[in-house]
This record gives structure tokens, sequence and C-alpha cells, in this order.
């Protein structure tokens, strides 16, 4: 019996981390951010009562396209992420999952996706999330390579989301949705900026192009885009007020959060070669997004 129980325990324990591999190929913490920026823009979008059903299906369909997208992403930069620190433990370049696998799941998992949304939603809403997909892998990675436009790139589709559940909700796009875009979008070059400084030497060990060389009088051409970005983010961070989409408590929050994350962001122009400004800015940014989101939906109550 001990040795049957043993046996067992082991083929269960083999499950448990086969099912774990492919929850990490999906990098579940990202579709995490695309489900509660998904559903944020859902819930603003809403008329009336919130569908319960509709936003389920939502968010079943939008995890298993941003889950396969992603893993699509590992599949085919799975060389260069053996080279890397940070993600060189990850379940292909680890050599815990086969290519072949990875990319039947990956697939398999993206046309889920998009089958579920196109069946329970609505032609924008599954349009868009194609958008997501396409952008993602034919835009953004083999950019990544090229050149740190890549950056800028790759913002389009880590900003649609919300406009993602508008579209949902409603069959349609509105100002609000488009504010919503522009803040996701402003919002990821700074937070990018951030990350790519802290892990320059990783992203160089694997032929990534995320951040332009200094030049050799100083500076660097990413700082006038970032320092570009968080200014316009201070803007739009009020414009809903101002505009009268929202109250006054989602101005005043939007002000202080947007001049935090410029000043952070300006002191990691200023000290390119340290790397406590880079995780403050880091940190910034990291506040930004969920303390806006839960102003925007709190204020619709």
């Amino acid at each position: 019996m001990n040795a049957k129980a043993a046996l067992l325990g082991s083929d269960v324990a083999a499950v448990r981390g086969r099912a774990s591999d492919y929850l990490a190929l999906t990098k579940p913490r990202v579709v995490l951010m695309v489900l509660v920026t998904t559903l944020a823009g859902f819930y603003l979008g809403a008329r009336g009562g919130l569908d319960l059903l509709l936003a389920f299906d939502l968010l079943i369909g939008t995890a298993c396209a941003a889950g396969g997208t992603l893993a699509l992403n590992e599949y085919v930069e799975r060389d260069a992420d053996a080279l890397m620190l940070r993600t060189r433990h990850r379940p292909l370049p680890d050599g815990r999952m086969r290519p072949a696998e990875a990319l039947a799941f990956a697939i398999v998992s993206s046309l889920a996706g998009f089958i579920i949304l196109g069946f329970t939603t609505n032609w924008l809403c599954t349009a868009l999330t194609a958008t997501i997909t396409v952008i993602y892998l034919c835009a953004y990675t083999p950019l990544k390579r090229v050149s740190w436009i890549c950056d800028v790139v790759g913002a389009i589709p880590g900003a649609l989301p919300p406009m993602v559940g508008w579209a949902a909700a409603r069959g349609g796009l509105a100002p609000q949705a488009w504010l919503m875009f522009a803040i996701m979008f402003l919002w990821q070059l700074p937070h990018t900026f951030a990350v790519v400084r802290l892990y320059r030497t990783d992203y160089l060990r694997a032929g990534f192009r995320l951040l332009p060389a200094d030049r050799p009088g100083g500076g660097n051409p990413l700082n006038a885009v970032v320092l570009g970005a968080s200014l316009a983010l201070l803007a739009v961070g009020v414009a809903p007020t101002v505009l009268g989409y929202a109250g006054i408590v989602n101005g005043v929050v939007g002000a202080a959060l947007g001049a935090a994350m410029l000043a952070c962001a300006y002191a990691t122009v200023r000290a390119p070669n340290r790397a406590s400004p880079a995780r403050r800015l880091l940190f910034a940014t990291l506040l930004y997004l969920p303390i806006m989101l839960l102003v925007m939906v709190l204020d619709k109550v």
C-alpha cells in the first residue's frame, strides 16, 4: 500500500507540475492585468445593471486569447529567454516542455478565446482582441530585436483591453473608451522604461534592443519619449474630470499620481546609471494603474 501510495503521489505531483508549466507559459500575472483592465472597461461601459453572464464569458474568452498569445510569444522567444537570467527558468528554455507542445497549447488556447468571444460578445470585441494578438506577435515581438520603437508599438496592444471590455458592454466605442486607451498607452511607456533600465544587461544579452544606446554627450533618445508620455499622462489623467465624465476626486487623484510619475521619470532620466531612481519609477507606475482604475470604477458608483 505504501508503494502504491508513493506511486500515486508521484503521479499527482507530475500532473500538478505539468499544469503549473502550462500556466507559467501563459504569463499569469500579465493575463491577470489584462483581465482587470478588461473588466474595468466593461463595467464603465455597461448601462444599467451589470450582465454577470456576459462578464463571465468575456473574462473566459479574454483569458484564453491573452494566455495563448503570450504562450506563442514564449514559443517564438524561447532561445532568447534561455540567455536571460530573469527568464531562463521558464518551461521552454528550462527544457520542462517541448516546443511542439507549447505551440499546440498556444494555438488552441488563442483560437478558443476568439471563438468564445465571437459567440458570446460581439464582432467589435472579438476584432479588438484579435488586433491585440496580431500587433503583439507580428509587430512588437519581431521589433524587439530591431529597434526601441518596439516599446511604443508594444504599448498599443497593452492599451486595448479596456476598449475590449467597453466594446463587449456596448457593442461600440465612445470618447471615454478612448480616454482609457490613452491612459493605458501613456502609462506603459514610463513603466517599460523603468523595467528596461533595471534589466538592460539581461535584454542586451538576449539581443533585444529595448533601450537605445546613450549618446556620447549624455542623454538617451528614449528620454524625451518617456518624459513626454509622463507629462501627457498627467493631462489625460485629469481629462475625464475636465470633460465631465468623472468627478473631482478622479481629477485630483489623476493629477497627484501623474505628477509623482513625472517626477520619478525625470529623476530616472537624470541618473541613468543608478538603479534606485528606476526602481522608484517602477514602483510609481505599479501604484498608478490600480489606483486610477479603482477611482474610475468607484466614481461611476
